[in-house]
């Protein structure tokens, strides 16, 4: 399978998702791996994660549209990060859909799920009641997605624990047209940082991505 979807956000930054139906074996073959990661890949076993990671990858050498091999390494907060060549980065991954967002000069981090009615049995954990309240009844679920999303994508570009869904990232109100733009505020401490995240639905998906301005 192609790249099933992909959104430029500017000279330097864009998105890209990529539908998985592909084996783990077709994904291994496409890819140059070193001994640490084919002992990554052996670990994860043969679930869903296996094919999650082998996907990002994969569509990470698409986006890149390199034949070499791609260092790419995990911080001490789980951030991904490329050694030998010049981008940020950001991955996730839904179901049968992985993410991988790209920029060279920005700071990243995407989020994509799988739109499904049990985001509202738990949304009194990820927002404030402020938050709740500017949920609409018709756009529930969608909307409980666009948040849960733009906070995750706000954490992943933030790119270190011990930030709350709930306590650090403040969402503002917004009117939901299946695209569009949320203000967002990262509040921890001595740290404040403002975003404007994007969203997107597709399919019965729904994504958030946001570049930090200031990286």
């Amino acid at each position: 399978m192609a790249i099933a979807y992909r959104q430029r956000i500017d000279d330097d930054t864009e998105f890209a998702l990529w539908k998985i139906e592909e084996t783990a074996d077709d994904l291994y073959m496409q890819l140059q791996l070193n001994d640490d990661e084919k002992v990554v890949v052996e670990n994860l076993g043969t679930n869903k994660r296996h094919l999650h990671w082998l996907s990002t990858r994969v569509l990470l050498r698409v986006m890149l549209s390199t034949n070499e091999y791609i260092d790419c390494k995990v911080d001490s907060h789980g951030k991904p990060y490329l050694v030998n060549h010049p981008y940020h980065i950001s991955f996730s991954h839904s179901f049968d859909y992985a993410a991988v967002m790209i920029s060279r000069k920005h700071h990243v981090g995407i989020d994509i799920e799988q739109v499904k009615e049990k985001v509202e049995r738990i949304a009194h954990k990820f927002m404030r009641k402020q938050e709740l309240d500017f949920i609409s009844e018709k756009y529930k679920i969608e909307e409980l997605y666009v948040c849960w999303c733009i906070k995750e994508a706000v954490y992943k570009c933030y790119g270190q624990k011990e930030v709350s869904f709930l306590d650090n990232i403040l969402l503002e109100p917004f009117n939901f047209e299946g695209h569009g733009v949320v203000k967002a505020h990262l509040r921890k401490e001595s740290i404040a940082i403002d975003y404007e995240v994007g969203y997107q639905q597709y399919q019965d998906y729904m994504i958030g991505y946001v570049i930090e301005e200031n990286a």
